[in-house]
């Protein structure tokens, strides 16, 4: 759930760097030229700023769940990985590594750091180094995800360069479970839902996302995105149910599928011609070649979305805010984009809330309706806006402790920050992020 440009283009926000969303989708995360900012997503007409820091240039910013633990790398240090405690203004620990930062992916029990050709996992709890992954297939793009389910804590990045092949790794027991055959060409997405047993991915041609059954592999769902030209799928997301997955290109369109299995039996109860004309289809396509075939048995999107924007990256989350459901899209022009969605009939998406991530030039973020700007409302005294208080990022030098293998070097651990035993649930603002004390 991440996005991340490298250079200003036409359209683009001035200074925003990268967007991502938590992992239950109540808070998103900026980075920009000035620093990165944390913002509450759990209001639709409200974007309550939890946390802003001044560290420049950050392009990777991760936070976990609704804790207080961050995840931070910037373009000045693009080989060191900062943690922080951002209500406390601390820095837990730094990890520094052999080549640039991708991506990073966390849940309550694992973190994994991504690099072109490896992969490092560690124990969240104290941060130590569990498993490295050296001599992974290229992987210049950081292409990576993590299940959210701490109880499997699968990980999946790609098994190919030249092919859409899938490795799904146990990043709790630290065995490979499966290789998935998901593409003819190479991978450009890939998401699990929520509990981690199933996986959506999308190839570079843009055109089919399937959607496969974890731990086995075997495909679900297949859905046709589009046919008359390739796209840059930037990123997929299921539903917190896995009923509903979505996706964003670099087009202007933003389309969610629904998972669901047709059923033979309630087609014959009520037999309609739209179900007599898909039974001929289903019968001709037995004697077709078996590409066609396939386009065929392929399902459309069940709901989709009109951006005014077209080429530049965004991410895209479905969430329930105020118990109902919504699309979320964070571009690369520096909006939140907030729409409703029609769980029933699906069909256009309404747009309903456009907030700026940005600061225009008076210091101050824009927020409109689809029809028309509101005045500002009086911010209540929430989680968010009690904590939306700045702070001065801490030092970050790395103190070098001992080295790793792969070429991985630890800084110092923060005293202060005591253990926590076994995975815990991280909403309780008076909670500490789950990380021990370590002597190096």
């Amino acid at each position: 759930m991440e996005t991340r440009e490298g250079t200003d283009g036409p359209g683009r926000a001035e200074g925003l760097i990268c967007a991502s969303f938590n992992q239950d989708t109540t808070s998103l995360a900026v980075g920009t030229k000035k620093g990165y900012k944390l913002f509450s997503v759990t209001s639709v007409d409200r974007l309550d700023l939890i946390h802003e820091s001044d560290t420049p240039d950050v392009y990777i910013v991760e936070r976990l769940f609704s804790s207080s633990l961050v995840v931070v790398v910037s373009l000045a240090a693009p080989c060191r990985m900062n943690v922080y405690h951002f209500k406390k203004g601390t820095e837990i620990c730094n990890y520094s590594y052999s080549n640039s930062i991708l991506a990073v992916r966390l849940n309550r029990q694992r973190l994994i750091v991504c690099l072109e050709e490896s992969i490092y996992i560690h124990n969240i709890k104290d941060m130590k180094l569990l498993k490295t992954l050296l001599n992974t297939p290229s992987n210049p793009a950081g292409l990576c995800a993590l299940s959210n389910n701490h109880s499997n804590s699968y990980l999946a990045y790609p098994g190919s360069t030249t092919i859409g092949e899938i490795t799904v790794y146990d990043g709790n027991n630290l065995s490979t479970v499966t290789t998935i055959a998901a593409h003819d060409s190479p991978l450009a997405a890939v998401t699990f839902n929520a509990s981690g047993t199933k996986l959506a991915s999308a190839s570079e041609r843009g055109t089919v996302i399937r959607v496969f059954g974890i731990p086995d592999g075997a495909r679900l769902f297949e859905f046709r995105r589009g046919m008359k030209r390739y796209v840059s799928i930037s990123s997929l997301s299921f539903s917190a149910d896995a009923q509903f997955l979505c996706a964003s290109s670099n087009t202007e369109t933003v389309h969610i599928f629904k998972l669901e299995q047709h059923s033979p039996s309630r087609e014959e109860e009520s037999p309609t011609w739209s179900a007599y004309v898909g039974k001929m289809f289903s019968a001709a396509s037995n004697y077709l070649p078996a590409q066609v075939s396939d386009m065929m048995n392929q399902d459309r999107a069940f709901a989709t979305v009109r951006l005014n924007i077209f080429g530049l990256k965004n991410v895209c989350a479905l969430a329930t805010i105020q118990k109902l459901p919504r699309l979320l899209v964070a571009s690369s022009d520096g909006s939140l984009y907030i729409y409703n969605v029609d769980p029933q009939d699906g069909g256009e998406c309404v747009l309903v809330k456009n907030h700026r991530l940005i600061e225009s030039e008076d210091g101050q973020r824009e927020s409109a309706d689809a029809s028309e700007s509101r005045p500002a409302q009086p911010a209540s005294q929430s989680y968010a806006a009690t904590v939306a208080i700045p702070t001065a990022t801490p030092s970050t030098a790395a103190l070098t402790g001992y080295s790793e293998d792969g070429g991985m070097r630890k800084g110092e651990v923060i005293p202060e920050h005591e253990f926590a035993a076994g995975p815990v649930c991280l909403d309780d603002e008076k909670e500490f992020p789950p990380v021990s004390i370590q002597n190096n």
